[in-house]
């Protein structure tokens, strides 16, 4: 009889302990679904935004597409977002995040309206919007670092490097287009703390080196050396960003090197 109840008890214990195992494995797989859910989002609001000061110039149905694209991206984040059961984040942060959101989308809005309608933008209204998605993209960024704290979520440290990098170079062609556009150069001054465009190709550097490995093999060796090779061939245009280059080639070539490491992260999460 005892040795009925000694079993019983063990197969309880087991049932029990299998359950909470369960339950850790998928909070932190909500917990890792949300902090890339918000690394989306902040790579998407950039990208948008180097589509509209391109935009500015060119006035192109592709270039308001690219727009709406990045935009669309931020937004299907925001709500999975405010959706999610992770806990990693109060309800009070992340509408606080959505607000932001909301008056930078609001400010994108009229910003398009104005190019469309008079063919040139209006360099306050700019302004506020560039000054708008530094703040929001701060905030972004510092609930990024809470919620990866909060949660515990056990992420490498090549996995947050190539995050880090898609991030780094996302910014970097936001902020090369507007540097490019000698209409609106004066706009896009950035926060008293962001560092320069070459200074942030020196960190985009370290984070290339980060994600790499000598082990790597197959797909991800193939695109972190693509991407390597084709830093190395635009490097030289962010270190020296003064210089006359062509911006359309640059932008191109960014964008593959975003797409790089895109993929790499999600081979990286596959644990390649």
């Amino acid at each position: 009889m005892n040795i009925v109840r000694l079993r019983v008890r063990s197969s309880l214990i087991a049932t029990v302990l299998l359950l909470l195992l369960s339950s850790m494995n998928i909070k932190a797989q909500e917990a890792n679904s949300f902090l890339s859910q918000l690394h989306t989002f902040r790579v998407s609001n950039y990208v948008a935004l180097d589509a509209y000061y391109r935009f500015i110039g060119e006035g192109s149905t592709d270039t308001l597409n690219e727009i709406v694209a990045g935009i669309n991206s931020a937004n299907d984040s925001m709500n999975l977002l405010a959706t999610t059961t992770s806990g990693v984040l109060s309800k009070e942060q992340l509408e606080e995040l959505n607000s932001e959101f909301d008056k930078f989308k609001g400010l994108m809005r009229n910003n398009i309206n104005d190019v469309r309608n008079t063919g040139y933008p209006d360099l306050r209204l700019l302004s506020d919007m560039a000054d708008q998605a530094l703040v929001m993209n701060d905030m972004a960024t510092e609930l990024y670092q809470i919620a990866q704290e909060k949660s515990q979520a056990e992420t490498s440290t090549r996995l947050e490097a190539a995050r880090l990098g898609a991030v780094k170079i996302a910014q970097m062609m936001a902020k090369y287009s507007v540097r490019t556009n000698s209409s609106v150069a004066q706009i896009f001054q950035g926060t008293a703390t962001e560092v320069s465009l070459d200074e942030q190709a020196k960190e985009f550097d370290q984070l290339l080196a980060a994600m790499g490995s000598n082990q790597d093999k197959g797909e991800l060796k193939t695109v972190l050396d693509d991407a390597n090779a084709k830093w190395q061939f635009i490097r030289g245009s962010y270190i020296n960003y003064n210089e006359n280059n062509v911006g359309f080639v640059i932008d191109r070539y960014s964008k593959r090197i975003l797409e790089g490491l895109t993929a790499a992260i999600s081979l990286l999460q596959q644990g390649a």
